[in-house]
């Protein structure tokens, strides 16, 4: 009586869904999407961080109505969750990328697809039209030193009518993935990366300098970025307030709290621990989003209390393509679904819109839960003051701003594979104002 439907008999949240892949994943390739950098301690935590955060409800609001959905890259969305860059999907399912955005289309959320996809970019964004819904799709890209690859996937994709690129920032350098080196990680014969032009995908230790990471990568290389493409420019890879007051300043559409699920720099921020800060730099002009250690629905409504405008899963799906494919990934996101919009509704909120800080608790040194203090910045939006910032205090998804904020990286006579900065970027940045950057109050 009153209990939620059945979706499947073994698997009734995502902690089932991944126990149940695993037995299906050889070794090789199980270790590859459940693994990390080094000793793992970033990947644990961007899970275990979000059980420091408690939730206050609020009772005796009418929520006979509950809508969760929301607007990013320019669609609606039916709830704040997409689909995050992962590589291989064709290793947990034949119909790989293919498959996992056929589900995300049918749930009606966006997705983002890595630059080392199985499935080429078209033919992960026809599923879209396939399934008749208008979802939006960003391509995922580390720069690399030939500059004619890094253009290559840019016009394809935006030819391909994608909205957005992902743009890694935290991949100068590859992390140390100790599971690779002892399962000397490799792609199979029939699998490769059709975006990326010219790649040897057999060869995990590459000599070819085209296709290296671009390590010379600088903020003023965004507005080469921008001056390139109509597709929206995010950086994906943000953890401190002091880069995303630099992405701000340099022009960046958005911004992605992300730690690379755990794989690049082990002992960073777990990236809930890390939105805080990011949030309250950026002050509402540009689009904040996340990703890392999602799994449950109230995962989501406590990133998006804390002020993220949506949120990405990157192995969520590959453990539903494991279990089940398409069908497997569709099971995930509508587990997702449900939980969130219950949480939504045991929460007192009938919209995204009325999720905030308030909803809170932290726990603290003391040993207590303190209520979470609203960001200083947005209490105007609550009737708190009079200070009105010039966005709003929950930008969409699909905006972009610019700031007079200064950049903060350091100068630099290294010869770059791109052109020059423009001069209107400065080359020799001074500090970012202190009050632009302040630290979480929490």
């Amino acid at each position: 009586m009153n209990r939620g439907s059945v979706l499947d008999e073994k698997v009734h949240c995502i902690a089932d869904l991944e126990a149940a892949a695993t037995l299906t994943l050889p070794p090789m390739v199980r270790d590859f999407y459940a693994g990390g950098s080094m000793d793992l301690k970033t990947l644990g935590e961007n899970k275990s961080s979000f059980d420091r955060y408690r939730l206050r409800p609020r009772f005796l609001r009418d929520v006979t109505s509950v809508d969760p959905s929301t607007t990013c890259l320019g669609s609606r969305t039916s709830f704040p969750l997409g689909l995050s860059p992962a590589a291989n999907h064709c290793l947990a399912h034949p119909d790989g990328e293919r498959a996992s955005s056929a589900a995300a289309s049918k749930r009606g959320i966006n997705m983002a697809l890595s630059m080392w996809s199985n499935c080429s970019l078209e033919d992960v964004i026809a599923q879209s039209d396939a399934q008749g819904r208008a979802t939006s799709y960003a391509q995922n890209l580390t720069i690399v030193k030939d500059r004619s690859i890094n253009l290559a996937i840019m016009r394809r994709a935006e030819r391909a009518g994608y909205k957005a690129l992902f743009i890694s920032v935290d991949c100068p350098w590859l992390g140390r993935r100790l599971n690779e080196f002892r399962n000397t990680f490799s792609l199979p014969e029939h699998l490769g990366f059709p975006n990326v032009p010219g790649i040897d995908p057999h060869n995990m230790v590459t000599a070819d300098e085209r296709v290296a990471y671009d390590a010379s990568l600088l903020w003023e290389h965004v507005a080469w970025l921008k001056s390139q493409t109509k597709l929206q420019i995010w950086l994906k890879g943000i953890l401190t307030a002091e880069d995303a007051s630099n992405a701000v300043a340099a022009g960046a559409d958005g911004i992605i709290v992300s730690n690379h699920g755990g794989r690049q720099l082990d002992g960073v921020l777990a990236t809930i621990d890390a939105l805080p800060e990011i949030v309250e730099a950026v002050r509402g002009r540009i689009p904040v989003h996340m990703d890392g250690g999602i799994r449950r629905g109230s995962d989501i409504f406590k990133a998006l209390a804390l002020g993220a405008d949506y949120c990405w899963v990157g192995r969520v799906p590959l453990w539903g393509l494991a279990y089940n494919g398409q069908d497997g990934v569709s099971l995930a996101l509508n587990i997702l679904y449900d939980e969130f919009r219950l949480v939504m509704a045991l929460m007192g909120c009938r919209s995204v819109e009325e999720i905030s800080q308030e909803h809170l608790a932290l726990l603290h040194g003391d040993g207590r839960f303190h209520r979470i203090a609203t960001y200083p910045w947005k209490k105007w939006s609550q009737g708190i003051g009079a200070d009105k910032p010039s966005s709003n205090s929950r930008p969409s998804s699909s905006s972009s701003s610019s700031s007079s904020s200064s950049l903060t990286s350091p100068n630099s006579n290294a010869t770059h594979v791109m052109p020059a900065a423009p001069a209107t970027l400065r080359s020799n940045p001074t500090s970012v104002d202190d009050g632009m950057v302040a630290k979480s109050r929490l």
